[in-house]
């Protein structure tokens, strides 16, 4: 059971994340991402959004009509969207008016919708829920690292705006990189944000193809039997 979870954990996260493996659910990514934070309070809804409907649909599965299992689902991941919209109304309302639309817009992210049919819909509850956490945190971290350095690029500092997530305590978290930085423009436009995220899926891939050849040179090193030494006459 170990590790199937560690399979899992591995799956979300690395060896097929949402953003860069799967590459869905890039409209939000690209035009949100602007600031760490920004990216971070996202990247939580939409962690919270599929965890939720994981856990529903696996709870729900045998219930479920194979022919309308689909629109069951979108209602499902839409009402879960539509508590996670109230609440982040309720609590970090100016975070919910900087987000805008695409808190709503989570209902259709791919990533979300693909979780439900392709895993929760076929495993128990327990998997589903660490499914649901590793795919929501693997798109968040693709968010905020992405929000992050363009935060940085395109204006000079990180952590902007942090006491719009976590509070009162957060006013002083911002870092400056220098006083008189100008700040580079088109980091904080879509070009940019294509740019800096086709950075980040070359240094994916080019990490994931190093660790294939270690991996096949392990293999090989142990596959490998030494020659046999026969015994001189004496």
């Amino acid at each position: 059971m170990q590790n199937t979870f560690r399979t899992v954990w591995l799956d979300g996260l690395w060896h097929n994340n949402p953003a860069l493996v799967q590459l869905l659910g890039l409209c939000p990514l690209l035009a949100i991402s602007t600031t760490a934070v920004n990216g971070l309070g996202l990247g939580l809804a939409t962690m919270a959004t599929v965890t939720l409907s994981n856990l529903l649909v696996s709870t729900l599965r045998h219930w479920l009509i194979q022919e309308i299992r689909i629109p069951v689902f979108v209602i499902l991941i839409a009402g879960t969207v539509t508590c996670i919209d109230l609440i982040m109304n309720a609590w970090w309302h100016e975070l919910y008016l900087t987000l805008g639309i695409f808190i709503p817009l989570i209902i259709t992210n791919c990533a979300i919708l693909a979780r439900a049919e392709s895993f929760a819909s076929r495993n128990n509850t327990g998997l589903s829920v660490v499914d649901g956490l590793a795919t929501g945190a693997g798109f968040a971290l693709v968010l905020t690292a992405l929000g992050g350095i363009r935060e940085l690029v395109g204006q000079g500092t990180l952590l902007a705006d942090a006491d719009l997530l976590f509070g009162p305590i957060a006013a002083n978290w911002q870092l400056t990189l220098t006083e008189n930085y100008g700040g580079l423009l088109v980091a904080l436009l879509p070009p940019g944000a294509f740019i800096i995220l086709g950075l980040m899926l070359a240094a994916r891939n080019l990490i994931a193809a190093q660790q294939i050849k270690a991996a096949d040179r392990d293999t090989s090193n142990a596959g490998a039997r030494p020659l046999r030494q026969d015994t001189p006459l004496s």
